[in-house]
């Protein structure tokens, strides 16, 4: 029973609720939230600390006209709720399930698709600009947290919306958190805003006294070039106001009734806004408010002590934080630079213990690459650990600033591969294929956990541009391959020999080729299994030796195939006129949704049952 179940049917009729009522109705979305995704796992710490926020826009704003656009997006839990998917939460972030972010072809409430950050204010900006060179009539919303404002794009955006005077609301949602606790001069900025109660205050009482000034038409513009400089010595920042942009806040985010008030004040204003919104990430919930960045993202948890359900197992996260924190003991040239996870890509102890080495550059990717080029040539020796669907982002100042000068910047490339729930926006496919073709560039793979130790070993004396690519997780619990200790260019490791051919695979696939292989073997033939260790540069002459004996090749990558680890093997081979008798497997011209890795390897025909059936006709029936 409840508002939520019996009273709330349509988002209009937030609208007709009094305020009690809003606040009841917000307890029971939190409520319903720590149910579910204790159940399902899911990002609980945004969403519990947006409940008054989400329902005060729906409040304020009509959702069936007006576009609101959630920056990132994995705050739009509440949002989903109010928008008729409650009943889904049981599906969330599952395989043909309800998406955790928003999704255009999900909810016609769903106006852009998120899932990076740092993109509202810019998709908004669109949105908003259409709609007034259509003679279109509604409002448009970008809600952004004060993370993702870090990011270089937010500040573009911002300084677009300002210089042209959109008319546009930017709701900054500020919880002091990314994922793990913002840094930089942003943050502190907006803590100086935060802390100061009379800035409202004060920003109307100057800005009353200026607006009683008389001014000729003569002397106009030298008054307001006065006014403009005494508010900045009088107002404690003016960061917004000096982009363009009119600055209302900070109210307390969830306090329905004075964020209502301040939305529709904003509302009745022409030209771009931005509204300062203060909140608690994880609010509501014991155990999410004493550890946000936790809670942040979730495995399903035990509502009473907000513990996994699952024990931790070691991870490659893990043994990447933990060897590079070994090997900084005695090299204290190596640094690490992160972009806002340094929890995330297993650097907790690095920064603990190396805090003054470890550079925490916040959602700003491309600032991240550049930083370590200049570390590099600095003479010192930089890790820069990045998610591999974040790595995207940072493309341009890898070729330029880090390949094209053969610095030595090792690029940990985390989450390489299918990562599962978070979908499209996240799986880890496409970094092979924009990173084979860049000059200077190697590029290596473990095909285990102990394997990338020794990797990070042989990086620390490595000359050039490095990357080193693992996946989300750990191994198979029956995979315990003897790793691979040292390493040379452009030469892969033979596992296993075989009379009809060989498995090349690279990374997290080997372990598949090792299973495929001996389901082949049940089957009458004989398949090797070869890890490709290098993805660039390929072992050409092992290549050709086998194609010279007549022996079928077969690739498996967790990448796209086009310019992936396959594609370099058909190159090679292509060289000697041998391309033939190769065969390749890894993931079509098509993103791949959210799921459970071995469903989504089943699902784009990269199965053990689909892989055997498509080999043995490759290979030809045995006599």
């Amino acid at each position: 029973m409840g508002i939520l179940n019996d009273g709330y049917r349509k988002p209009e009729d937030i609208k007709k609720f009094t305020l009690e009522e809003l606040y009841q109705l917000s307890d029971e979305i939190r409520s319903f939230l720590v149910e579910s995704v204790s159940k399902t796992g899911g990002h609980l710490a945004p969403n519990l600390g947006v409940v008054e926020l989400t329902v005060s826009l729906f409040n304020v704003f009509d959702v069936e006209k007006d576009k609101i656009i959630y920056d990132v997006g994995h705050q739009s839990y509440v949002h989903k709720i109010l928008t008729g998917r409650k009943d889904e939460f049981s599906t969330l972030r599952q395989y043909k399930g309800l998406s955790g972010f928003p999704k255009r072809d999900e909810s016609r409430y769903d106006v852009f698709d998120t899932g990076h950050s740092s993109t509202s204010i810019s998709a908004a900006l669109g949105i908003a600009r259409a709609r007034d060179l259509k003679g279109e009539d509604f409002d448009v919303v970008a809600v952004i947290g004060d993370g993702a404002l870090t990011g270089g794009m937010a500040l573009e955006a911002m300084n677009d919306v300002g210089d042209k005077k959109t008319d546009l609301i930017i709701v900054l949602n500020d919880n002091q958190m990314s994922i793990s606790r913002n840094v930089g001069g942003i943050s502190t900025y907006l803590s100086q805003l935060r802390g100061d109660p009379t800035y409202e205050k004060a920003k109307k009482e100057v800005q009353d006294l200026f607006g009683r000034m008389p001014l000729g038409k003569s002397i106009n513009k030298s008054v307001d070039r006065v006014k403009e400089g005494i508010k900045s010595m009088v107002l404690p920042d003016m960061l917004f106001e000096n982009m363009g942009l009119t600055y209302l806040g900070p109210v307390d985010g969830h306090n329905i009734k004075e964020v209502s008030k301040i939305l529709k004040i904003a509302k009745e204003m022409k030209g771009p806004k931005v509204v300062h919104v203060i909140t608690k990430k994880g609010k509501g919930y014991k155990n999410s408010e004493q550890r946000p960045d936790k809670f942040h993202g979730t495995p399903p948890f035990n509502k009473s002590d907000g513990m996994p359900k699952k024990t931790g197992t070691l991870t490659y996260s893990r043994v990447f934080g933990n060897t590079l924190t070994e090997m900084a003991k005695n090299n204290k040239d190596i640094v690490a630079v992160v972009a806002a996870m340094p929890d995330g890509t297993g650097l907790t102890s690095f920064k603990e213990i190396y805090g003054k080495r470890l550079f925490d550059v916040g959602i700003a990717e491309q600032h991240a690459m550049t930083l370590a080029a200049g570390l590099a040539v600095g003479g010192l020796k930089p890790y820069i650990a990045l998610y591999s669907t974040f790595l995207q982002r940072a493309y341009d100042q890898l070729i330029h600033d880090v390949c094209i000068q053969e610095l030595d910047v090792t690029v940990c490339i985390d989450r390489a591969g299918v990562v599962g729930d978070d979908g499209e926006t996240h799986q880890g496919l496409f970094d092979l294929s924009f990173l084979t073709p860049v000059p200077n560039l190697t590029i290596m793979a473990p095909k285990s956990l102990e394997e990338l130790r020794y990797m990070l070993y042989y990086s620390e004396n490595f000359k050039g541009p490095l990357a080193i690519r693992y996946p989300r997780g750990t191994d198979e619990n029956d995979y315990e391959p003897e790793p691979l200790r040292e390493f040379t260019p452009g030469r892969f490791e033979v596992m296993m020999e075989g009379g009809d051919g060989y498995l090349y695979a690279t990374g997290k696939m080997v372990a598949r080729a090792v299973k495929l292989s001996h389901l082949l073997k049940e089957k009458g033939y004989s398949f090797g299994v070869v890890n490709g260790c290098f993805i660039k540069p390929v072992d050409h002459d092992l290549i050709k030796n086998h194609l010279d004996k007549g022996l079928k090749i077969i690739t498996l990558e967790d990448n796209m195939l086009h310019g992936g680890f396959g594609s370099m093997i058909l190159e090679s081979a292509m060289g000697h006129f041998m391309a033939g008798n190769i065969m390749r497997f890894g993931f079509e011209d098509r993103f791949v949704e959210q799921g459970a890795p071995e469903l989504l390897y089943e699902a784009y025909g990269l199965g053990y049952a689909e892989i055997t059936e498509k080999i043995i006709r490759f290979t030809g029936e045995k006599l």
